[in-house]
């Protein structure tokens, strides 16, 4: 199995940079961050599939014959996420497929004077008004898919859910039908550094992050063993200069 782990565009929080005061609970993409939306799903849908080519050892120089094929394309319920990967959908005909376990650490919050607001995130009925193709478990409701009662999520939850996340993609490698799938998962910077580091049984630390870019690529590679790979992490070759934030 292959996993590419993305982080979404830029979002109108990250813009604001040191700024926190014009910060929303589940803010949107930016001009430049639907760019490189678009920008990442063009480099995938342009990669040769390396599974297919080692299978049948073939020569690099004839990847056109063996184009990428994604299999699933997973995101989280923030809007930034699902926005991020639209693009990367259509371009493999896929149907995104929301998975809230994916959500940035800390979940929907603001916090003003101290206080801490807990918000639900977008409705069901707010996402497929937005994205009617998109697939939705029963746990999004009208109530939305973050609990407000968490208000911030503690760091604890956070690593659980990235294990429970890295758990099942493993024990998913190791079924016959799904050894050889090719996961896109959409997800977000915090998140993604917690994520790794249950896949590769690292304990998390305060002092040491992985750190990625908007729309940054990091591979893992799980054996039908159950054996984790870790190929490659923040690749951002898909960006020009003016892209990179």
């Amino acid at each position: 199995m292959e996993v590419y782990i993305i982080r979404h565009g830029q979002s109108t929080n990250n813009a604001l940079m040191d700024d926190q005061t014009h910060r929303v609970k589940d803010p949107a993409l930016t001009d430049v961050g639907q760019r490189q939306a678009q920008l990442v799903a063009d480099y995938l849908h342009a990669q040769p599939n390396l599974v297919s080519m080692v299978r049948h050892k073939i020569d690099e120089r004839d990847h056109e014959a063996f184009p990428q094929t994604i299999t699933h394309v997973y995101s989280s319920a923030m809007h930034r996420a699902m926005q991020t990967a639209r693009p990367i959908a259509a371009a493999f005909n896929l149907r995104v497929e929301v998975w809230p376990d994916l959500h940035e650490f800390g979940g929907i919050f603001l916090e003003e004077d101290g206080v801490v607001t807990g918000y639900g995130g977008m409705t069901r009925a707010q996402i497929l008004a937005e994205f009617p193709d998109y697939i939705l478990p029963d746990s999004i409701t009208e109530a939305g898919w973050y609990d407000v009662n968490k208000k911030y999520e503690h760091f604890s939850e956070s690593m659980a859910r990235a294990i429970r996340v890295a758990d099942t993609l493993r024990r998913r490698a190791q079924n016959e039908n799904h050894a050889d799938d090719q996961i896109v998962l959409v997800a977000h910077g915090g998140f993604i550094d917690i994520l790794i580091k249950a896949f590769l049984h690292a304990l998390p630390s305060d002092r040491f992050f992985l750190w990625h870019n908007n729309t940054a690529i990091s591979r893992i590679d799980i054996t039908k063993q159950g054996i984790v790979m870790l190929r490659y992490m923040n690749r951002i070759s898909h960006l020009t200069p003016d892209m990179l934030t």
